[in-house]
C-alpha cells in the first residue's frame, strides 16, 4: 500500500525559511512523480511543484518560483520542499502526492495524483 507522509510545517516569521518531508513507503519514489500542494482555509488547492519520477524534470507555480526547490533523495526514499522567503500567504495546509507515473515529466495537476498524504500546516505570521 502506497504510503506519505509529510512533515517539518510549522510556524515561521515572514521572510523565514521550511524545508518540508515527504516520506514514502509502501513504494519506491523512483516510480512516480511527486508533486506538493497546498490548501489555505477558505481557498481551493492548488498546486506548489512537483518533481519527475527520475528528478530531472521540476515544475513551479508562478507564485512560488525563485523561492522553493523541490527534490528527492532516492535513498531515503524522500522528497524535500525547500521554502525560503516565506509570506504570510504562502500560509496553508501543504500535502504531497504520488503520480502513478514514470517518465521524464511531471504534472502539477491535481486530479493527477493518485495518492495523498494527510498534510503539514505551515503558517508564516509574525
Amino acid at each position: 500500500q502506497w504510503q506519505l507522509v509529510e512533515s517539518g510545517g510549522g510556524l515561521v516569521q515572514p521572510g523565514g525559511s521550511l524545508r518540508l518531508s515527504c516520506a514514502a513507503s509502501g513504494f519506491t519514489l523512483n516510480y512516480a512523480a511527486i508533486g506538493w500542494f497546498r490548501q489555505a482555509p477558505g481557498k481551493e488547492r492548488e498546486g506548489v511543484s512537483c518533481i519527475s519520477s527520475s528528478g530531472g524534470s521540476t515544475n513551479y507555480a508562478d507564485s512560488v518560483k525563485g523561492r522553493f526547490t523541490i527534490s528527492r533523495d532516492n535513498a531515503k526514499n524522500t522528497v524535500y520542499l525547500q521554502m525560503n522567503s516565506l509570506k504570510p500567504e504562502d500560509t496553508a495546509s501543504y500535502y504531497c502526492a504520488a503520480d502513478n507515473y514514470i517518465g521524464s515529466y511531471c504534472r502539477l495537476l491535481s486530479v493527477a495524483m493518485d495518492y495523498w498524504g494527510k498534510g503539514t500546516l505551515v503558517t508564516v505570521s509574525s
